[in-house]
């Protein structure tokens, strides 16, 4: 994995799509028009974290290297160097698979 050349600012973090499955649990091959896209990925970035009221930063649930679930329309989708990626803010991701 190359090195990201993008830094999120405050509460944002990069997310790299997880690859859709090209086969369902039966065993039959999809398409790539048929593939749904996944609302799974991997954290490259991370900001510097939400500014409080009191001047300090929040800590971020996640970590860089995490293996996310994010909501169906979160962030927005960028492409940096031919890979796509999308940034959102911490609040769109729903859990870390352990």
């Amino acid at each position: 994995m190359a090195n990201l050349n993008l830094r999120p600012l405050n509460d944002k973090i990069v997310v790299k799509r997880l690859e859709a499955e090209d086969k369902t649990k039966g065993g039959i091959f999809l398409p790539d028009n048929a593939k749904e896209k996944p609302s799974e990925g991997r954290v490259m970035a991370l900001g510097d974290g939400k500014l409080l009221k009191d001047g300090n930063r929040a800590n971020f649930q996640v970590s860089k290297n995490d293996r996310v679930i994010f909501s169906s329309y979160a962030g927005t989708q960028i492409k940096v160097e031919g890979e796509e990626y999308l940034i959102m803010s911490e609040d769109d991701v729903l859990a870390i698979v352990d």
